[in-house]
């Protein structure tokens, strides 16, 4: 797993649920380092460095793209 990269960082779990899930139907290999730390003592996100997404090289840019769909505003939606 050292040779996975890292495409994003979050805060806290709540921001990349949707995002676990997308990666998942992608069928895209992935982990998420730092997770359970940061479950059992959420203040101290920032001083380990945050939730960081690691990714399979062969896999970067399909999630990077993924992550990139989820910023464009025009695909949210009110239902």
């Amino acid at each position: 797993m050292e040779d996975f990269k890292t495409v994003a960082i979050f805060t806290f779990a709540s921001e990349y649920t949707v995002l676990q899930h997308l990666l998942e139907q992608a069928e895209i290999r992935f982990f998420f380092q730092n997770e359970t730390m940061i479950s059992v003592l959420p203040f101290h996100s920032n001083a380990v460095g945050g939730i960081r997404l690691k990714v399979h090289p062969d896999h970067v840019l399909e999630a990077t793209e993924i992550i990139t769909s989820l910023e464009d505003p025009s695909h949210l939606s009110i239902v």
